[in-house]
């Protein structure tokens, strides 16, 4: 009995420190970006929307926070899902995608998180520094829904200004 206590504690403690050092994984470092975000340039496309590139890597705690931040929030993930195609362009010491991030005009100069807006052809369209969205130590529920407002796709059309 008291060796399968002592077993089933060093079980319970190993799965702890393993939780606890377990990484996010929503940047790939081996993707083949290029190909995605032709993927998500195609989506975009057939579903009458922007892409939406966030730029960062699973080792920027800010970038793990946005995520998080919006999938909390259910209208920011709804705006979010409604008005782009979103994809998790990584930069981190295995890839920092440098061609990809010089084909956009060095976005990495803002720091991370960093934010692209691609209309459907492919076209960038707007780069967004992350810390005009922050709030204390998180982010700005009204800056992200007003960012997603400004950059959607009917934001940028001619006829959402024209007099009826």
């Amino acid at each position: 009995m008291k060796k399968t206590a002592i077993l089933f504690s060093l079980l319970f403690f190993s799965f702890i420190s393993f939780a606890q050092n377990a990484s996010p994984s929503l940047y790939n470092p081996n993707a083949n970006a290029t190909e995605e975000i032709a993927a998500a340039i195609k989506q975009a496309k057939v579903e009458n929307k922007h892409v939406l590139l966030q730029i960062g890597g699973n080792w920027c705690k800010w970038c793990i926070e946005f995520n998080r931040f919006c999938k909390a929030d259910t209208q920011i993930d709804s705006l979010l899902n409604t008005n782009f195609v979103v994809y998790h362009l990584n930069y981190s010491k295995e890839n920092k995608n440098e061609e990809i991030l010089k084909s956009l005009k060095y976005p990495q100069r803002f720091g991370f998180p960093v934010f692209v807006v691609l209309d459907a052809d492919g076209n960038m369209i707007h780069t967004e520094n992350s810390s005009y969205l922050e709030e204390g130590k998180s982010y700005s529920k009204d800056k992200i829904i007003a960012f997603i407002k400004n950059w959607n796709k009917a934001a940028l059309l001619a006829e959402t200004y024209e007099k009826k």
